[in-house]
């Protein structure tokens, strides 16, 4: 996935939860979208790894369970290493 761009991730993790079925936080006003961050911006053409991603969700749900649901809705050359739950 080395010729994707940053807003073309976003929106690719944001179809992936929604195919995933998570009940998504969605922002408030004439256009809601869910929120998804990725904190670093990568370059088209550059190969990354180790982005941190955050994800807002309605729902408390396993780190186990949303990791392999998560994976299961994405490319298979986006791979989900680490799963935290952040308050």
């Amino acid at each position: 996935m080395r010729y994707i761009s940053h807003l073309d991730l976003m929106r690719l993790f944001q179809r992936a939860l929604r195919r995933a079925k998570f009940d998504i936080y969605l922002t408030k006003g004439f256009n809601p979208r869910p929120i998804v961050r990725i904190r670093k911006a990568v370059k088209l053409g550059v190969r990354a790894e180790g982005l941190d991603a955050e994800v807002v969700l309605n729902e408390e749900i396993n780190t186990v369970d949303f990791k392999r649901r998560f994976q299961g809705a994405l490319p298979p050359d986006i791979k989900i290493k680490e799963i935290e739950v952040l308050k």
